[in-house]
């Protein structure tokens, strides 16, 4: 193949990584210019006195988007990656003594539900597969093309997602969807939940989000044999192979613009060029610095952001045998939970708190009897409040909460701690305010109000990431470059 163009990255998150991959097997030249000295953006990993963490996304969905890549450059992706399907996807605590497994086995989950919470098994096997039919009707649309061109509204996929309009969940909220669906409030809390994903208040987003749940149910949850990591690290290596060169710790200052055309970017004042550039960086900071002098998408970037997190990073010198991967902690009011969140700006004294533990499945990721707590929050992003003294309210909070569960003395435990908070997050991944996934999803427009993949006033500039179409999380910033890519002719 024959290298004749050359095409800029700046950012090696997950979705830049992406986009390198695509554009070298178009035959593009790709240099990648990350400001951090690692790749993978928020998909990086901490290591600290024995313990392990992944420091960022935990829940691994929707594989094939990252066997696609090592497909399309030729290779086999188990010669690179390897996975393993989980049996049980998720434990949820509550209080009062009530816990339930999330089995894969849907039939398995139906009756758990049902011996629990006297929920009929019925009852879940209906809404998992409305959560399939919302899949099926809305992700050929909306997450696999363009919002923003005028043949994915003329499609005849498009025509039939017309036909189902009143059936996608779009009029009504996910909270209100749900508590149709299921009579026990335990049971709407549990599918509320799936807002978190993308950062919104189950309160507030449409019901068209109860298509996360299939991912998760239907299609399957999954786990890398060696950590969520090294997702990033084995389309890194691909990357590499193909011809990528990375450049690190280059923070650019600036896209070079002549009229009307991406020419190149800027860092210390040095120009490099290329006939087309990508932008992986937090698009609201982007325009706030490196395209400040360019036309503003004055909508967008006013949009209200999404939640953010509190993470501390506990290395814990005991084995809890009662705990899997992936495991939930309830608030007994979820309600006011969100209302702090979206509505104050601060953090509920009673959260929801997610412990993911990778050495359940990886056992060098701990110490001989040992676990590594990834001990999560959610909470709102950035407006500068007073972080120290949230901080430092909410891990007693999360400590006394996981004291009553779980029946033990967790201080007393950890041995090893990190933190990782909205200013952080901000810091080290660009991501405006320390919101996870750009924009909130609290209303019905808000697919149509994210970045498009491209620049419609700077020909040969493009977008990709969570804080653009078609959205946060792995899956969707894998999708963001495939999208971004078709658009590009080899």
């Amino acid at each position: 193949m024959t290298l004749s163009r050359h095409a800029i990255i700046i950012g090696s998150g997950i979705a830049g990584i992406a986009s390198a991959i695509r554009l070298a097997t178009k035959g593009y030249q790709v240099a990648v210019y990350e400001a951090n000295d690692y790749p993978g953006g928020k998909l990086s990993e901490i290591q600290k006195e024995g313990y392990r963490f992944d420091a960022g996304p935990s829940l691994f969905t929707l594989p094939e988007q990252v066997d696609d890549l090592f497909r399309l450059a030729g290779k086999k992706p188990e010669e690179y990656f390897e996975y393993e399907k989980l049996d049980v996807t998720c434990q949820y605590f509550w209080e009062d003594g009530t816990k339930l497994k999330a089995y894969s086995d849907l039939n398995l989950f139906a009756e758990e539900v049902q011996n629990k919470l006297g929920e009929p098994a019925g009852h879940i096997r209906e809404a998992l597969q409305k959560s399939a039919f919302i899949y099926d009707s809305l992700s050929p649309l909306f997450m696999n093309r363009s919002l923003h061109k005028l043949d994915t509204w003329t499609n005849p996929q498009a025509m039939k997602s017309y036909l189902r309009m009143g059936q996608l969940g779009i009029f009504s909220t996910m909270n209100e969807a749900n508590r149709k669906q299921f009579s026990h409030p335990k049971l709407v809390q549990l599918f509320n939940r799936y807002a978190t994903y993308n950062g919104s208040n189950p309160f507030e987003t449409p019901a068209t989000l109860n298509i996360i749940p299939h991912l998760e149910f239907n299609i399957g949850a999954f786990f890398p044999k060696k950590g969520m990591h090294d997702i990033t690290m084995s389309l890194f290596k691909l990357s590499q192979e193909l011809g990528v060169a990375y450049h690190f710790g280059q923070k650019v200052q600036k896209v070079l613009v002549e009229n009307g055309e991406a020419k190149g970017i800027r860092i210390t004042g040095k120009d490099h060029f290329a006939e087309l550039v990508v932008n992986n960086m937090d698009m609201v900071n982007a325009y706030k610095t490196i395209l400040k002098e360019e036309k503003q998408p004055k909508l967008l970037l006013k949009q209200p952001k999404s939640s953010s997190a509190l993470i501390f990073y506990w290395g814990i010198k005991r084995d809890f045998p009662e705990l899997d991967l992936h495991n939930i902690f309830f608030s007994d009011n979820y309600p006011l939970e969100f209302e702090h969140i979206f509505k104050r700006g601060t953090i509920y004294e009673d959260p929801t708190i997610y412990l993911n533990i990778t050495s359940t499945h990886k056992a060098d990721d701990a110490p001989e009897g040992c676990m590594n707590w990834f001990t999560m929050i959610n909470v709102p992003n950035n407006q500068r409040q007073d972080w120290d003294q949230m901080i430092a309210e909410a891990k007693r909070n999360i400590i006394h909460k996981l004291n009553r569960v779980l029946k033990t003395d967790i201080e007393s435990l950890i041995e090893v701690e990190e933190i990782l908070d909205p200013r952080t997050i901000e810091s080290k991944t660009s991501s405006a305010q320390g919101a996870l996934y750009g924009n909130s999803s609290n209303n019905k427009f808000a697919a149509f109000l994210r970045h498009a993949n491209y620049s419609s006033s700077i020909k040969n500039l493009y977008f990709c990431g969570g804080s653009v179409h078609p959205g946060g999380g792995i899956p969707l910033c894998l999708l963001s470059a495939k999208i971004m890519s078709e658009m590009i002719k080899e």
